[in-house]
């Protein structure tokens, strides 16, 4: 019988792109289901991440000082416990920190 046991799975990310990309593959690789996912603040202020990525940083190696970097990104998804190890490398291949499930 397989284990339907739900878990709730959270990671920090440094920047909005790498919290769209983790996001993007688990979509498209695991089938998850994109209104399951959320992104948000990691923190009480709005953010785009804690350091410049997109369209944030300009070819001449100078970034935009208009953005709000006031912290990680946070993504969380309810998932089925056996797709766990799977998640964790997703998020690990896109440079998640402080990873945690419930």
């Amino acid at each position: 019988m397989a284990d339907d046991t739900t878990v709730t799975i959270r990671a920090n990310f440094e920047t909005r792109e790498a919290a769209d990309l983790a996001v993007e593959h688990l979509v498209q690789q695991l089938g998850i289901s994109r209104p399951d996912i959320f992104i948000q603040s990691a923190a009480a202020e709005n953010t785009s991440g804690s350091r410049p990525s997109g369209g944030e940083v300009l070819h001449d190696d100078a970034s935009r000082d208009d953005a709000p970097l006031a912290g990680d990104v946070e993504v969380s998804v309810d998932i089925a416990a056996r797709q766990l190890p799977k998640v964790n490398r997703i998020f690990g291949d896109f440079g998640a920190m402080r990873v945690s499930s419930v």
